[in-house]
C-alpha cells in the first residue's frame, strides 16, 4: 500500500543539521513534491570538531547551512531546541524528560501544538550519543495514551543513515521502503552538498556516492531503481 505523501503533515527530529537530509532526504523531496507540508525540529547545533583545514566548523556556519537546505526542500517551519555546546554532542547528559517534553509540548513545532500525521526519528541503535538521546525521548514523548487526550501520528517512523551500519546490536532490514525517482534522489544530494561543513569525499558515510549507493541497495530490495528505508513503529491503518 502506497502512502498519499500529499495529505502528510510531516515533523521530522533531527539530532543535528544534516540527519534528516541523511535519513529522509528523498522522502521529504518526495512529499514536498506531492503537497506535503514538512516541518524539522533539529534538537542542538554547537561549534564542532572535524576534518577540514581548520579542524572546526561553527554554529554559525551550520545556521547559514541550514537556511540554504530550508530552502532547498522549501520546509513549511524549521526549529532550533537547544543550541549551544552546553548541549552539541551532549544530548546524553540531558534528562530524557526534558527532550521528551521538547518534542511533545514545548518547541513551536511540537507534536501537541503541530498535530503532525508522520513524525521520522532517528534509530536507536545509533552509535552517536545524542541520535540515541533524541531516539529515546521521541519513544517516549510518542507512548500510546488516550487519543481523546494526547495527539497520536499515526505513521512513526525511524529513518537510518549510513554510519549507523556500525553498531553493536543486530538490526533486521528496513521494514517500510519509500520508492525515489532520480529527482529525489538528486535532492537528496544536493541538500547535503549544502552542508559544507559535513560533506566528505568518498569513501566516508556522508559521501554523496554512499548516499546514491545506499538508495540504489534500498530500491533493489523493493524491485525499483532507488529507494530510502526505515523501521516502522507504529502504523495506525
Amino acid at each position: 500500500m502506497k502512502t498519499d505523501w500529499s495529505q502528510e503533515r510531516i515533523l521530522v527530529l533531527a539530532p543535528h543539521p544534516d540527519d534528516e537530509t541523511l535519513g529522509c532526504g528523498g522522502l521529504m523531496s518526495k512529499a514536498k513534491d506531492a503537497g506535503a507540508e514538512v516541518f524539522v525540529q533539529f534538537m542542538t547545533v554547537g561549534d564542532t570538531a572535524d576534518l577540514s583545514p581548520r579542524g572546526f566548523s561553527t554554529a554559525e556556519e551550520r545556521f547559514a547551512e541550514i537556511k540554504q537546505v530550508r530552502d532547498h526542500f522549501r520546509w513549511d517551519d524549521w526549529h532550533m531546541a537547544l543550541p549551544g555546546d552546553e548541549y552539541h554532542l551532549k544530548l546524553d547528559l540531558v534528562g530524557r524528560m526534558r527532550l521528551a517534553q521538547v518534542i511533545e509540548h514545548e518547541s513551536p513545532i511540537s507534536i501537541s501544538r503541530l498535530r503532525p500525521t508522520v513524525v521520522l526519528t532517528p534509530h536507536h541503535t545509533s552509535y552517536n550519543q545524542d541520535h540515541r538521546a533524541v531516539a529515546e525521548a521521541a519513544h517516549t514523548a510518542l507512548r500510546p495514551s488516550n487519543a481523546a487526550l494526547r495527539h497520536h501520528p499515526p505513521l512513526v517512523l525511524a529513518y537510518e543513515e549510513a554510519a549507523d551500519q556500525w553498531r553493536t546490536e543486530p538490526v533486521g532490514p528496513p521494514t517500510l521502503l519509500v520508492e525515489l525517482d532520480e529527482k529525489a534522489v538528486t535532492d537528496k544530494l544536493q541538500a547535503m552538498s549544502a552542508y559544507g561543513s559535513q560533506s566528505h569525499p568518498h569513501p566516508h558515510t556522508r559521501s554523496e556516492e554512499t548516499l546514491r549507493a545506499l538508495a540504489v541497495l534500498r530500491g533493489m530490495q523493493a524491485g525499483v531503481a532507488f529507494a530510502e528505508g526505515f523501521h516502522v513503529l507504529r502504523q495506525l491503518a
